[in-house]
């Protein structure tokens, strides 16, 4: 099972983002967003948040929860 950082990595590449323009996107630094990613630091909340409708992902997806993508409804 993948790690929410290697999802959060794997997210990023393939949308062929770097990760500043995602700290940007956060309003965070770019060495914070590198952190979240290597999993140095926890994520806030409302970073995740921000990611999933961003990448158009559930939490449950980017946490490792579920294999697809969006909530069943």
């Amino acid at each position: 099972m993948k790690t929410y950082y290697e999802i959060l990595r794997e997210l990023r590449e393939d949308h062929d983002y770097t990760q500043d323009q995602i700290a940007q996107l956060l309003k965070t630094t770019q060495q914070v967003y590198s952190r979240y990613e290597r999993g140095v630091n926890e994520m806030p909340v409302r970073h995740l948040r921000t990611l999933c409708a961003f990448y158009r992902v559930s939490a449950d997806y980017v946490l490792g929860l579920k294999k697809g993508k969006w909530p069943d409804r």
